[in-house]
């Protein structure tokens, strides 16, 4: 078993409750690890043995660019996809940030995590 994380993926986009969220957007970031078996492609060395971490990018990034009230939902998306399109990946942790939320305070960012392991 090994791990792949993607760490600090950026992101603009317009996720949240208010009005005025949806209007203007805000920036993000997105922390990503999956597990999967990395043995083989330890050997082979071949991108077609492993899980194609520019794949788990492109999924981020187009699920966090259509809208959602709340990034748990963001989140759930992600990982919903992942196991769908990538069979060998056997557990997803994912946290979804939102930087300098509009919650009247000085709050670098809120965060959600969420892990899945596979049926």
């Amino acid at each position: 078993m090994g791990t792949i994380r993607l760490n600090n993926i950026r992101v603009f986009a317009y996720h949240g409750c208010l009005i005025e969220e949806g209007k203007i957007g805000s920036d993000y970031r997105v922390d990503l690890e999956i597990k999967t078996d990395l043995r083989k492609s330890a050997e082979t060395d071949d991108l077609h043995d492993t899980v194609d971490y520019v794949h788990l990018n492109k999924i981020v990034t187009e699920e966090m660019a259509e809208k959602a009230k709340l990034l748990e939902h963001v989140a759930h998306r992600i990982i919903v996809r992942i196991f769908k399109e990538l069979p060998q990946v056997s557990r997803i942790k994912v946290g979804v940030s939102k930087l300098n939320p509009p919650i009247g305070g000085d709050v670098e960012s809120v965060t959600i995590e969420m892990e899945e392991f596979r049926n």
